[in-house]
């Protein structure tokens, strides 16, 4: 029984940390916004602020937020039946979190500068990390449907990551906007996705902690 109610409990122990994960991304990226006084905040992408000043603590929260996207998607494989289990879902988060990382590690380059290998690596890895991120929220979504128990957050979990979908397809085609706001705006409502999805599953499905009662 004890073994049956730490399998139960562990979804929820992924939730918390995968929160812990999200909260410390946003919590760097607003910081950054108000101590990097020389980059405009709304035409400066997220990615200049991994360079320079506090670049390393903006760096390191995005291998927070890569590993939350990894045990968000472990943990919702986990905790739905397995007729609403889809590996779909878990493979995007696994590669947004991937692409995610290897964005904060290749260099970008800033406007004006001459193109190089690593910031087209960069810019390929990031635009990944969005595309798989967005679809890996609409695919979770969409298996909620299939499970009684969490059938009840299907619509507004849908709806969100709807929004977040075609967002990003705002900031790609709406060039003459400001590129960081656009882009911060998407980031945004990718984040409250996340951090709503991580504390669902924290919380349990009638938003009760999973806590091991030991009978």
């Amino acid at each position: 029984m004890n073994r049956t109610r730490d399998a139960l409990d562990l979804p929820a122990r992924m939730g918390e940390i995968a929160l812990a994960g999200i909260c410390a991304f946003a919590a760097a990226a607003t910081a950054a916004q108000w101590l990097r006084a020389d980059l405009d905040w709304q035409h400066a992408p997220l990615s200049f602020y991994l360079v320079g000043p506090y670049g390393t603590w903006v760096q390191g929260a995005y291998f927070a937020l890569a590993l939350a996207l990894v045990l968000l998607g472990v943990g919702w494989y986990r905790t739905l039946r397995p007729a609403a289990r889809s590996a779909a879902p878990l493979l995007l988060f696994v590669a947004a979190a991937v692409s995610l990382a290897v964005t904060a590690l290749a260099g970008t380059g800033r406007a004006g500068s001459s193109p190089s290998l690593e910031a087209l690596v960069h810019g390929v890895a990031a635009q990944t990390a969005f595309l798989c991120v967005t679809v890996a929220m609409l695919l979770q979504a969409w298996r909620l449907r299939g499970d009684p128990v969490w059938r009840h957050r299907f619509a507004a979990a849908f709806a969100l990551a709807l929004l977040a979908f075609i967002g990003l397809w705002v900031h790609a085609l709406w060039r003459e906007a400001p590129r960081g706001l656009t882009q911060k705006v998407e980031i945004l409502l990718i984040l409250s996705w996340l951090a709503l999805s991580a504390a669902a599953l924290r919380n349990g499905p009638r938003g009760q902690i999973l806590v091991p009662t030991g009978r």
